[in-house]
Protein backbone atom coordinates (compact mmCIF):
# COMPACT_ATOMS: atom_id res chain seq x y z
CA UNK A 1 0.00 0.00 0.00
CA UNK A 2 1.44 3.36 -0.96
CA UNK A 3 0.60 6.67 0.59
CA UNK A 4 -0.36 9.34 -1.92
CA UNK A 5 0.11 12.97 -1.08
CA UNK A 6 -1.09 15.99 -2.96
CA UNK A 7 1.38 17.78 -5.20
CA UNK A 8 1.84 20.62 -2.68
CA UNK A 9 2.50 18.20 0.17
CA UNK A 10 4.86 16.18 -2.01
CA UNK A 11 6.79 19.31 -2.99
CA UNK A 12 7.08 20.36 0.66
CA UNK A 13 8.26 16.88 1.62
CA UNK A 14 10.92 16.83 -1.11
CA UNK A 15 12.05 20.35 -0.23
CA UNK A 16 12.42 19.27 3.40
CA UNK A 17 14.34 16.14 2.39
CA UNK A 18 16.60 18.24 0.17
CA UNK A 19 17.36 20.59 3.08
CA UNK A 20 17.86 17.75 5.57
CA UNK A 21 20.23 15.91 3.26
CA UNK A 22 22.22 19.10 2.65
CA UNK A 23 22.31 19.82 6.39
CA UNK A 24 23.67 16.31 6.95
CA UNK A 25 26.32 16.88 4.26
CA UNK A 26 27.27 20.20 5.86
CA UNK A 27 27.63 18.74 9.35
CA UNK A 28 29.48 15.65 8.09
CA UNK A 29 31.90 17.80 6.06
CA UNK A 30 32.63 19.93 9.12
CA UNK A 31 33.17 16.80 11.25
CA UNK A 32 35.61 15.31 8.70
CA UNK A 33 37.72 18.46 8.39
CA UNK A 34 37.64 18.97 12.18
CA UNK A 35 38.87 15.39 12.64
CA UNK A 36 41.70 16.01 10.16
CA UNK A 37 42.74 19.16 11.99
CA UNK A 38 42.49 17.38 15.36
CA UNK A 39 44.78 14.56 14.19
CA UNK A 40 47.28 17.23 13.18
CA UNK A 41 47.14 19.68 16.06
CA UNK A 42 46.11 17.40 18.93
CA UNK A 43 47.27 13.99 17.73
CA UNK A 44 50.59 15.25 16.37
CA UNK A 45 50.30 13.67 12.90
CA UNK A 46 52.01 15.87 10.35
CA UNK A 47 50.06 15.85 7.05
CA UNK A 48 51.78 15.04 3.79
CA UNK A 49 51.36 17.12 0.66
CA UNK A 50 48.44 15.03 -0.64
CA UNK A 51 46.74 15.17 2.78
CA UNK A 52 46.80 18.96 2.58
CA UNK A 53 45.40 18.87 -0.98
CA UNK A 54 42.61 16.57 0.21
CA UNK A 55 41.39 19.23 2.64
CA UNK A 56 40.61 21.82 -0.04
CA UNK A 57 37.53 20.03 -1.44
CA UNK A 58 36.10 19.94 2.09
CA UNK A 59 36.58 23.69 2.53
CA UNK A 60 34.87 24.27 -0.82
CA UNK A 61 32.18 21.67 -0.14
CA UNK A 62 31.31 23.16 3.24
CA UNK A 63 31.06 26.66 1.74
CA UNK A 64 28.96 25.64 -1.26
CA UNK A 65 26.70 23.44 0.87
CA UNK A 66 26.07 26.36 3.23
CA UNK A 67 25.21 28.56 0.23
CA UNK A 68 22.86 25.89 -1.14
CA UNK A 69 21.07 25.73 2.22
CA UNK A 70 20.70 29.51 2.24
CA UNK A 71 19.39 29.54 -1.33
CA UNK A 72 16.93 26.63 -0.99
CA UNK A 73 13.92 28.83 -1.85
CA UNK A 74 15.42 29.80 -5.22
CA UNK A 75 15.14 26.42 -6.90
CA UNK A 76 17.53 26.87 -9.88
CA UNK A 77 20.25 28.25 -7.62
CA UNK A 78 19.76 25.52 -5.02
CA UNK A 79 19.88 22.83 -7.70
CA UNK A 80 23.03 24.29 -9.27
CA UNK A 81 24.79 24.60 -5.93
CA UNK A 82 23.75 21.09 -4.89
CA UNK A 83 25.10 19.73 -8.19
CA UNK A 84 28.37 21.57 -7.49
CA UNK A 85 28.53 19.91 -4.05
CA UNK A 86 28.12 16.48 -5.69
CA UNK A 87 31.01 17.24 -8.06
CA UNK A 88 33.21 18.62 -5.28
CA UNK A 89 32.86 15.53 -3.11
CA UNK A 90 33.18 13.19 -6.10
CA UNK A 91 36.47 14.93 -6.95
CA UNK A 92 37.49 14.62 -3.31
CA UNK A 93 36.78 10.89 -3.50
CA UNK A 94 38.93 10.62 -6.63
CA UNK A 95 41.77 12.43 -4.86
CA UNK A 96 41.35 10.16 -1.83
CA UNK A 97 41.48 7.08 -4.08
CA UNK A 98 44.64 8.42 -5.72
CA UNK A 99 46.24 8.93 -2.30
CA UNK A 100 45.31 5.37 -1.26
CA UNK A 101 46.86 4.17 -4.52
CA UNK A 102 50.05 6.11 -3.79
CA UNK A 103 50.22 4.60 -0.29
CA UNK A 104 49.72 1.08 -1.66
CA UNK A 105 52.14 1.76 -4.55
CA UNK A 106 49.45 1.27 -7.20
CA UNK A 107 50.25 4.73 -8.59
CA UNK A 108 53.36 6.84 -8.57
CA UNK A 109 52.86 9.87 -6.36
CA UNK A 110 54.21 13.39 -6.68
CA UNK A 111 57.98 13.25 -6.87
CA UNK A 112 58.44 15.65 -3.95
CA UNK A 113 56.35 13.55 -1.60
CA UNK A 114 57.23 9.92 -2.36
CA UNK A 115 60.27 7.82 -1.63
CA UNK A 116 62.98 8.29 -4.25
CA UNK A 117 63.07 5.41 -6.71
CA UNK A 118 66.55 6.19 -8.02
CA UNK A 119 69.40 5.69 -5.58
CA UNK A 120 71.90 8.53 -5.33
CA UNK A 121 75.39 7.64 -6.48
CA UNK A 122 77.15 10.86 -5.47
CA UNK A 123 76.99 13.22 -2.53
CA UNK A 124 75.52 15.96 -4.74
CA UNK A 125 72.72 13.64 -5.96
CA UNK A 126 71.97 12.64 -2.36
CA UNK A 127 71.87 16.28 -1.29
CA UNK A 128 69.52 17.14 -4.16
CA UNK A 129 67.23 14.21 -3.26
CA UNK A 130 67.14 15.21 0.41
CA UNK A 131 66.37 18.84 -0.39
CA UNK A 132 63.61 17.88 -2.83
CA UNK A 133 61.91 15.42 -0.47
CA UNK A 134 59.14 16.51 1.93
CA UNK A 135 59.60 15.67 5.61
CA UNK A 136 56.42 13.51 5.48
CA UNK A 137 56.13 11.17 2.53
CA UNK A 138 52.79 10.53 0.83
CA UNK A 139 53.53 6.86 0.17
CA UNK A 140 54.24 6.04 3.83
CA UNK A 141 51.07 6.25 5.97
CA UNK A 142 51.62 7.59 9.48
CA UNK A 143 48.54 5.84 10.88
CA UNK A 144 46.48 2.81 9.98
CA UNK A 145 43.94 0.57 11.62
CA UNK A 146 43.83 -2.94 10.14
CA UNK A 147 45.16 -1.55 6.86
CA UNK A 148 42.73 1.37 6.70
CA UNK A 149 44.69 4.63 6.56
CA UNK A 150 43.54 8.22 6.92
CA UNK A 151 43.59 8.49 3.11
CA UNK A 152 41.27 5.47 2.97
CA UNK A 153 38.96 7.04 5.54
CA UNK A 154 38.94 10.23 3.47
CA UNK A 155 38.02 8.22 0.37
CA UNK A 156 35.11 6.57 2.19
CA UNK A 157 33.92 9.85 3.72
CA UNK A 158 34.11 11.65 0.37
CA UNK A 159 32.10 8.95 -1.36
CA UNK A 160 29.51 9.04 1.41
CA UNK A 161 29.22 12.81 1.12
CA UNK A 162 28.98 12.60 -2.67
CA UNK A 163 26.16 10.04 -2.38
CA UNK A 164 24.31 12.09 0.25
CA UNK A 165 24.68 15.16 -1.96
CA UNK A 166 23.42 13.18 -4.94
CA UNK A 167 20.35 12.17 -2.90
CA UNK A 168 19.78 15.85 -2.04
CA UNK A 169 20.08 16.74 -5.73
CA UNK A 170 17.59 14.03 -6.67
CA UNK A 171 15.09 15.33 -4.13
CA UNK A 172 15.58 18.90 -5.36
CA UNK A 173 15.00 17.84 -8.97
CA UNK A 174 11.93 15.75 -8.11
CA UNK A 175 10.16 18.30 -5.95
CA UNK A 176 8.43 20.00 -8.87
CA UNK A 177 7.61 23.66 -9.29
Amino acid sequence: MTLRMGSTATARYRRAMHRRALALVLVAGIVVIAAALMTQYVGGLVPCELCLYERWPYYAGISVTALALLAFRVRPVAISLTAAVVLIYAASGALGFYHVGVERHWFEGPSACTSPTKQATTIDELRAQLLATQPVLCDQPQWSFHGLTLAGLNFIASLGLALASLYALREALRRGA
